[in-house]
């Protein structure tokens, strides 16, 4: 365990995300002290199996001695230059970027998918202003953003407003105004029709109005929703119909996690901007991208005292030393045909997953790639989601198994049910035996008393 007195700094000086501090001396957070590939140690020796990849992100492994490598070597070198002067780890990722997207776009960097959002909305905003001339004031020109019920886009006050998130929104309203929301698709509870419904709400606000649509090819946080297969193609129609800008968030799914580089390359979509953070570098540094369509950004050329360039700064965006480290993760993704392996596994894993169907509490079983969510439910004639308690049971049961996998937060009160696993790029047939396993023992502790009844 952590000594004594790194647990006594850690309660006194400690404010933990998404945790409740009271009692937490009596259960502190687990206290890592490395990562070796798949697996996370604890202060106590005990080994994990990191089956949702940190927080989505460590696609290529915990431990990577080539990334640290490549830190060290650029941290001697250029340790630091403000985002308005160039260096080479930054043009050359961006121009990796733009190679994989497959179109002419332009990178502008953040540090965080909320960040990378913040910038899209601001792009956004700014873009319809200069292409129609009217100024966003007074409730006139095209000022607002579409988002999706159940849809998570960040945590900073214009991220959050873009959520559609109970448990994330709760308490911090009202948030940004002009924000509207819209259905996400979720085809085990029949939730349909939402590219109609996305038109509908286009109409309903005016056209005139409306900057942007933001979407996850994919909801990750709010539920691991998976559309049909015409939704993405049906909403690039109807944006490019009313001249709304379609944004695609990729924080998530982007860099191979679903088995495509990017997740809307599924679907053959072409966003006029998409976000990115997590993947890029794996999480071994802080870095995000708000990638715009060359046909966005020619909408900022100006002259200097026309104010139309992008008014908007990060202070470490683009840091020299987390571009270098973007740059080798990728190499190392392409080097490794990771995308192609996590396509492969991914099918694997599913394979075996499916067989949880046989529990009376798993109503859903879905995946793409390595992202998988599992929805439990207290039976599967109503539906009704599995008590908050049975659920952290489960994932309590896989810990004391080994293995770490995540949650859903509550998209409405009481609905916080789906299970979350999104396994390193790199994990094997071994680990993915073990997470099964884990999981079928852990769910048939949880609901022990319903199987008995």
């Amino acid at each position: 365990m952590a000594d004594d007195n790194l647990s006594r700094l850690d309660a006194e000086s400690l404010w933990h995300p998404l945790t409740q501090h009271q009692g937490i001396e009596a259960s502190p957070p687990r206290f890592i002290e490395r990562g070796e590939g798949c697996y996370l140690y604890d202060a106590d020796g005990n080994r994990f199996y990191d089956a949702v990849s940190g927080l989505w992100c460590v696609n290529v492994g915990h431990g990577r001695e080539e990334l640290a490598q490549v830190a060290a070597e650029q941290m001697k070198k250029l340790s630091y230059v403000p985002g308005t002067m160039s260096h080479e780890p930054g043009v050359r990722l961006a121009a990796k970027l733009v190679e994989l997207l497959g179109y002419p776009a332009r990178v502008y960097y953040s540090n965080s998918g909320s960040e990378a959002n913040e910038a899209a909305f601001k792009m956004a905003r700014q873009y319809q202003v200069q292409r129609t001339g009217i100024e966003t004031s007074g409730g006139q020109g095209r000022y607002k953003i579409i988002a999706r019920h159940r849809g998570y886009h960040g945590c900073t006050l214009g991220a959050l407003s873009a959520t559609g998130n109970w448990e994330r929104r709760h308490g911090y309203e009202p948030l940004v105004p002009g924000f509207v929301f819209t259905d996400a698709p979720d085809p085990y509870r029949g939730v349909d029709r939402c590219a109609e419904k996305l038109e509908e709400t286009i109409l309903r606000e005016g056209a005139n109005s409306v900057a942007a649509f933001i979407t996850e090819t994919i909801v990750a946080g709010g539920g691991l929703l998976f559309p049909p297969d015409d939704y993405l193609p049906a909403v690039r129609e109807i944006c490019t119909k009313y001249g709304v800008l379609l944004i695609i968030d990729e924080v998530v799914t982007g860099f191979g996690r679903t088995g495509k580089m990017f997740a809307h390359q599924h679907w053959g979509v072409k966003p006029d901007i998409i976000t990115m953070a997590k993947g890029i570098a794996s999480g071994y540094m802080p870095l995000a991208a708000t990638v715009a369509s060359e046909e966005v950004f020619r909408a900022f050329d100006g002259t200097p005292a026309s104010h139309r360039h992008f008014r908007h700064v990060n202070t470490f965006g683009g840091h020299p030393v987390s571009t270098a480290v973007g740059l080798e993760n990728l190499a190392i993704i392409e080097r490794e045909g990771l995308v192609e392996r996590v396509a492969d596994s991914g099918r694997s894993l599913m394979a075996r997953l499916e067989k949880l169907y046989s529990h009376p509490n798993v109503g859903d079983v879905r995946g793409k790639g390595l992202l998988f969510g599992i929805e439990l439910v207290a039976d599967k004639v109503s539906k009704q989601p599995a008590p908050a308690d049975r659920v952290a049971a489960v994932l309590a049961g896989c810990a004391k198994r080994g293995v770490i996998i995540g949650r859903t937060a509550e998209t409405s009160p009481g609905q916080g049910n789906i299970l979350i696993m999104a396994p390193p790029f790199v994990s094997t047939e071994a680990e993915f035996e073990l997470l099964a396993a884990s999981l079928d023992e852990s769910l048939s502790e949880a609901f022990s008393d319903v199987a008995a009844a």
